[in-house]
């Protein structure tokens, strides 16, 4: 029997995954000694404060806002789980991280690639044709930035257990009992990952920005970063709606390159890093955590 219910979803961490309902999440992590330990907390966020949060475009925003910050913790604990430091981030080293992070994403992936399209603007007269190919530019940016950090050792770990995430999620919405047999067969691609989110971000900047007109490089830029919330909202509202919809041809072949750039973000786990996968989301599964051992249980 399968489960209808879509709102589980995840992230890979360091030697572990962290996965999350609406209302709580887990965080399970392979310590040196081999043990798993799993961290659980429930979740607050400000849509619960503000209703019109939770209106369509609002809701995709603040969904990616909250789940950079729970992103960026659950990172920090797994770090320290995975490698027995206990040296920890303090809000304001967090905030900072994350503006950093920010700011090389508008440079790599907003200013260069409009940059360089500038270069060419007196043979791309067509603003069609300039988008399309300041959007080329942008996407290949972003599939070399993927090749180049899939080769580092550390970075593949946590594409495996990428790869894991996706298969627990997949195995669970099939209605299986969740356990590594069940789990391993399995595609490590699933179409709500975050990758495949990024990638319908990258087509709708090409579709929006190409409503803009021609400005000078400089206000180009600006409005590019400017809009970034709305394309993210409307990306998130296109990625929940092709993940009701995946029993149409048509909707499959669309989410089809979301789920080729997933090549480059996963990766085959063992069953060891399955595992671990499986208990992170056991601890957001209803009735589950009264099973659960080495619980933490933390608000965020």
């Amino acid at each position: 029997m399968k489960n209808a219910d879509c709102n589980y979803g995840g992230q890979a961490v360091i030697e572990g995954v962290m996965m999350r309902s609406p209302l709580k999440y887990a965080i399970a992590v392979r310590k040196p000694d081999k043990e798993i330990i799993l961290k659980i907390g429930k979740l607050r966020t400000f849509s619960d404060k503000m209703r019109f949060l939770k209106w369509p475009i609002f809701r995709g925003i603040i969904n990616l806002v909250e789940s950079l910050v729970l992103g960026m913790k659950a990172l920090t604990y797994s770090a320290e789980q995975a490698t027995g430091e206990e040296e920890k981030i303090n809000s304001l080293e967090m905030f900072f991280t994350i503006v950093i992070a920010f700011a090389l994403f508008i440079v790599f992936f907003i200013a260069l690639p409009t940059t360089m399209a500038r270069y060419l603007d007196r043979y791309l007269s067509n603003i069609i044709i300039y988008n399309l190919f300041e959007g080329f530019l942008r996407i290949s940016i972003f599939i070399i930035y993927l090749f180049i950090i899939s080769k580092i050792k550390d970075i593949r770990r946590v594409f495996e257990y990428h790869g894991a995430e996706h298969k627990v999620i997949y195995a669970y919405e099939a209605g299986e009992e969740l356990n590594v047999d069940n789990v391993k067969k399995y595609s490590t691609l699933h179409p709500r990952c975050g990758t495949s989110f990024i990638f319908i971000v990258l087509v709708m900047s090409i579709l929006v920005f190409s409503l803009l007109g021609k400005q000078t490089l400089l206000l180009r830029i600006a409005y590019r970063i400017s809009i970034i919330p709305l394309i993210a909202g409307l990306s998130y509202e296109i990625l929940k709606l092709s993940a009701k919809n995946m029993n149409k041809n048509f909707i499959k072949w669309a989410v089809m390159p979301g789920l080729w750039f997933q090549k480059l973000t996963t990766s085959e786990p063992d069953d060891a890093q399955i595992e671990v996968a499986i208990k992170a989301l056991k601890g957001v599964l209803p009735g589950e955590n009264k099973n659960l051992k080495s619980e933490v249980v933390n608000n965020v």
